[in-house]
């Protein structure tokens, strides 16, 4: 799994958010998890969380493992040769290249409805999880509340908080999901609010499940083309399009490696 992707959820999602008068403190080890667990379920009761996302809530351990990985980011910092280089950029594209002449009715009828083409796609796929190759063995709500009760970034991981107990009322996902150490889950890594947010049904099954090849790319596209991607339009870096890929990740170094893998597979 790989920490950070999917990042930026919409401020409008954060700024919409219920808050009781008296929030639980945030706090940097395990000491006051349950505390806070309890306090933040006020929190996800005002924000339209039911029995089954509040029972997860409660279930939900400190994860010790999220926070390491957490403190101890270092790929981003890698030159963007490099990063390729480690990422396994050469595999990427020839699989990418594969899945596209395999399944091209599938992608072009996403690049149809969305305007993403499959280049993007396939990229991302291969980035985050080896195209489903590794989805992570973290729970999703223990990952999700744990960075949420955490007081380094806990404002930008409260509403995927949020999302992920609303995503486990839905029965999209349970208390028990896998996911990435930063709570990201399914095929291409949706931060639990985006998912919540972005999620569209890709093989017309009647529900949205991020573990569903079809449905988390279809999601993925959604999600660029709602953050303004342009049909048709450039996505190198310095074109209009590259600002969206900026969107799924907050890494320079990430989002030209996308690019790149991007334009050899359409290539």
């Amino acid at each position: 799994m790989r920490p950070l992707s999917t990042v930026l959820i919409s401020l409008a999602l954060s700024g919409a958010l219920a808050a009781p008068a008296a929030a639980a403190a945030c706090g940097n080890n395990a000491n006051g998890f349950n505390s806070w667990k309890s306090g933040f379920a006020d929190t996800a009761a005002a924000n339209g969380v039911k029995q089954r996302g509040l029972e997860a809530l409660a279930n939900a351990r400190y994860a010790s493992g999220t926070i390491h990985a957490d403190r101890n980011q270092k790929s981003f910092n890698y030159s963007l040769q490099k990063f390729m280089q480690i990422r396994g950029a050469d595999t990427i594209v020839a699989q990418g290249r594969k899945r596209k002449a395999r399944d091209s009715g599938f992608y072009q009828s996403l690049e149809q409805r969305f305007g993403v083409p499959a280049g993007v796609l396939l990229a991302i796929h291969g980035m985050e999880t080896g195209f489903g190759g590794f989805m992570g063995d973290s729970a999703v709500v223990s990952a999700i509340t744990t960075l949420a009760y955490d007081c380094r970034r806990s404002d930008f991981f409260i509403p995927h908080a949020i999302g992920a107990l609303k995503l486990v009322d839905q029965g999209a996902i349970t208390g028990a999901t896998k996911g990435a150490k930063h709570g990201e889950l399914g095929h291409t890594q949706f931060l639990p609010g985006n998912a919540l947010r972005y999620g569209v049904d890709g093989s017309g099954d009647g529900r949205v499940d991020f573990y569903n090849q079809a449905d988390a790319l279809a999601s993925t596209a959604n999600f660029l083309r709602q953050k303004g991607w342009q049909p048709g339009v450039g996505y190198q870096e310095g074109q209009a399009n590259f600002n969206v890929i900026k969107q799924w990740n907050a890494a320079g170094v990430y989002q030209k490696a996308i690019a790149i893998m991007a334009a050899r597979i359409d290539g």
